[in-house]
């Protein structure tokens, strides 16, 4: 019986706190998880997702996108032919029917006139910081300009035009940008619907 406690007591000798098991397992481990959580949830904030930019709208739990805007643009024959330069200038041309030309009247029987301003709408891909919003001044005819700074790295970009005024259309297109030249069409999708 002497033997066993003598034997308990060499076991017993070792402080907890210099035994490797008790500082990998009992206070390394969930130091270890405590930081990694730390991190994650700061790494989590700082790469969190952009807001939506287009026109959707919640209705209960059921999300709808309103393609309104879009059917004008189709109704109406609008297109649009977009120029950039190398310093920053955009040129837009703002291109109704020909029959809306020598009428004077949109097909909806509104007046033919060229706004005072468009809204130009310029979203990258990935990227918010790229992001560009732009007011497209009229000149003179179907002519606007803009000036706007793009990123020289060439991109996927969402571009927008798009008139808020009694007629509420909207022109998009996707580009890789910088280039040149943009052409805008009313979307294919609404052949579809009219046949």
């Amino acid at each position: 019986m002497s033997t066993s406690s003598s034997n308990f007591k060499h076991q017993d000798s070792q402080p907890w706190y210099k035994n490797y098991m008790v500082i990998i397992f009992v206070i390394g481990l969930p130091a270890f998880v405590v930081v990694a959580c730390i991190f994650f949830v700061y790494y989590s904030y700082q790469i969190r997702d952009s807001v939506v930019r287009d026109d959707w709208y919640m209705d209960g739990k059921t999300l709808y996108h309103d393609v309104s805007r879009d059917k004008l643009t189709y109704d109406l024959e609008l297109h649009g032919d977009m120029r950039f330069s190398e310093n920053g200038d955009i040129v837009f041309y703002l291109n109704y029917p020909e029959q809306s030309v020598q009428t004077g009247t949109l097909k909806n029987g509104t007046a033919l006139t060229y706004p005072d301003t468009l809204e130009l709408s310029i979203s990258h891909a990935t990227d918010i910081k790229k992001d560009r919003d732009v007011v497209l001044k009229h000149q003179d005819g179907n002519k606007y300009t803009a000036q706007v700074d793009i990123d020289p790295l060439k991109a996927k970009y969402y571009l927008q035009v798009s008139s808020d005024g009694a007629a509420d259309w909207r022109m998009r297109d996707v580009a890789r940008l910088p280039r040149s030249e943009v052409s805008f069409d009313p979307l294919p999708v609404f052949d579809k619907s009219s046949s």
